[in-house]
């Protein structure tokens, strides 16, 4: 006889958490969403709209002029200058999806965060569509349409919203679009189906196995869209909201199998930008990799000491280019450094398509979700002054600075950067002025120009961090401040996880410093540290890299440039297997790095530290 089971059901019951949960925020987030104000009497004639704004819709999309009128006087009400119009009667499948990735805060989103709309129209201000260099375009689909929204949302960083348009009609969705329109998302298709798979076969096992609790948790799924969407009144009313309820599982199962085959690996990761790189990648790598490579250096570049040992070694575990990189520490300061280091011509050629290029989407991905660091750094300053000139040295794409406005209104953040995307945080106002090249070069020219200056995970980027140290000394006032964030090579993890813990960064990054050496270093400059964090500078990023890293050395992009180039069924297959085996362990990941970032926040230590220091004035030599 089959014993009952007394033991708690605790996958039915994490399942149920997490439905219940996310219902809730679903419900949260719609009534947070503004509704156009549409009077009945409203005149429909077709006049011109208001001078200085442009509407932008995807192909059948049709909007009155009542509707374009009240989204105007929104817009101008609330000080926008960009609005996504999402339709009352958006089917359901799209308003579940446009609910569980929103993210609004006082009804617009934030600065640095990637804009998620319905892909139908956008109403935006001709001064935003003349800065970004984009035209309104004609015969748009909704995928076109989403990845308009994150262009012209860059230039409009602190002005873009979203409102719901009840008269909008629009045509039946395309289901041959979605994987197209989660990419414009920064969303990957195959990852998204393989998820949603992976939660539907959850499902069926809780409810086949853990009875009640598992009953309870499929019940929750299957009538979800109408406790989130129904009801009278609702600002959206999908037209097909009883049917999605109906059959649920099987639209689910439909949509994800749908996704994975448009998803199409072949062609989408086979890119003519990807093909157009393969020659220039092939006659490079044909000469070999140790070139890129200087001489091992016998001593540390800190403190001159020749007792180093070997910390640990890896491969590029990020884009997959060929190589082999050493990091050493230093037996007597515990300084950490890549020996033998990389030559210019070998930092450009790993650097090559990461920020940039190839790279560029998924840099701005994981730059865009920084924000909450980023207003931690610029509020460090806050019981020490007013900050009123800011350069930020290693700004990238200047994400920092846009931040930063929302903590120091009054103060003029600049950028510089060797990159040449400095010029285009200038360009879409994210720094008021951009300088393009190195640090310690431009120092000169720098010279009393700022009273604070940021080095946020840049030092260990450079290939003399004294060097940096030294101009940052010479441009800054006395008075002035420097904030300095940088990874902890002394963190517990950093050993624990070997070359699989992310903040090693190879090939990127040359140099680690423990704090203390830090704090020496710019004591010898001058400078007196005011303030020091660990816990609250921690990312919570040490799991999930070590699984995306683990990933990618099992099973790197076939498609890639600097590969064997040829992308093979097998090849094709075990990614795709191993990213698929890989989703339970991010899932598992992301636990822990939600509980290591508590534990490192209660502590005061994590994987990262920051100091913030005063440049004192220099000792008054008698004449």
């Amino acid at each position: 006889m089959t014993q009952p089971r007394t033991g708690v059901p605790w996958a039915a019951v994490v399942a149920l958490a997490g439905l219940t949960a996310g219902t809730v925020r679903a419900r949260r987030r719609l009534a947070a969403i503004p509704v156009l104000d549409i009077p009945a009497d409203a005149p429909t004639a077709d006049t011109p709209p208001e001078d200085g704004w442009h509407l932008i819709t995807a192909r059948g999309v049709d909007v009155d002029r009542a509707t374009l009128r009240a989204a105007i006087s929104h817009a101008e009400h609330a000080g926008l200058d960009l609005l996504d119009l999402i339709p009352g009667l958006l089917d359901t499948d799209h308003a579940l999806g446009l609910l569980r990735d929103l993210h609004l805060k006082d009804s617009r989103f934030a600065r640095t965060h990637r804009p998620r709309g319905a892909g139908h129209a956008l109403l935006v201000a001709d001064d935003v569509l003349r800065r970004a260099e984009a035209t309104s375009g004609a015969d748009l689909d909704t995928v076109e349409l989403q990845s308009l929204l994150g262009r012209l949302k860059e230039y409009a960083p602190a002005a873009t919203s979203v409102a719901i348009a009840p008269g909008m009609r629009v045509p039946a969705p395309d289901p041959a679009l979605r994987a197209g329109e989660l990419r414009a998302q920064g969303l990957p298709p195959g990852l998204v189906a393989a998820a949603q798979l992976a939660g539907l076969a959850l499902l069926t096992r809780t409810a086949v196995r853990d009875r009640r609790w598992g009953a309870a948790a499929l019940a929750l799924y299957w009538l979800q869209p109408a406790l989130v969407l129904g009801g009278s009144g609702g600002a959206l009313r999908p037209g097909d909201l009883r049917g999605a309820v109906a059959a649920r599982p099987l639209h689910s199962l439909a949509a994800a199998l749908r996704t994975a085959v448009g998803e199409n690996p072949g062609k989408a990761e086979t890119s003519a930008a990807m093909e157009a790189l393969r020659p220039g990648y092939t006659i490079e790598l044909k000469a070999g990799t140790e070139r890129f490579f200087e001489a091992r250096r016998p001593d540390c570049p800190w403190c001159g000491s020749t007792e180093l040992l070997v910390r640990t070694r890896m491969p590029d575990q990020f884009q997959g280019k060929p190589g082999l990189f050493t990091l050493e520490e230093c037996g007597d300061c515990g300084h950490v450094f890549q020996n033998p280091r990389l030559s210019l011509d070998g930092l450009d050629f790993y650097y090559r398509d990461f920020y940039e290029g190839l790279g560029v989407g998924g840099a701005a991905q994981v730059f865009g979700g920084m924000g909450r660091s980023y207003r931690a750094r610029a509020e460090m300053l806050k019981p020490f002054g007013t900050p009123a000139a800011w350069l930020d040295v290693g700004t990238g794409h200047g994400h920092f600075c846009n931040s930063a406005r929302d903590i120091w209104p009054g103060t003029r953040f600049d950028g510089l950067d060797m990159a040449e995307a400095v010029r285009e945080a200038e360009a879409r106002g994210w720094v008021g002025t951009a300088h393009c090249g190195q640090f310690p070069e431009l120092a000169p020219g720098l010279v009393g120009r700022y009273d604070t200056l940021s080095m946020s995970h840049y030092l260990e980027h450079t290939r003399d961090p004294l060097a940096e140290l030294d101009a940052a000394a010479a441009v800054l006032p006395s008075g002035g401040h420097l904030l300095i964030e940088l990874p902890d090579p002394e963190s517990r993890l950093a050993r624990l996880l070997g070359p699989y813990w992310l903040p090693w960064f190879q090939p990127q990054h040359q140099h680690l410093m423990p704090i203390g050496n830090l704090k020496r270093a710019l004591a010898d400059r001058g400078f007196t540290v005011l303030a020091e964090e660990h816990g609250t500078a921690h990312q919570a990023c040490d799991f999930v890299g070590a699984v995306l890293l683990t990933a990618n050395r099992l099973a790197p992009n076939p498609y890639a440039p600097w590969g064997p180039g040829s992308a093979t069924t097998a090849r094709r297959a075990r990614r795709a297997a191993v990213w698929t085996a890989a989703l339970p362990c991010f899932a598992v990941a992301a636990g822990l790095d939600r509980v290591r970032a508590v534990v490192a926040r209660a502590n005061d230590g994590g994987n990262a530290y920051r100091l913030l220091a005063r440049r004192t004035p220099a000792p008054h030599k008698a004449g």
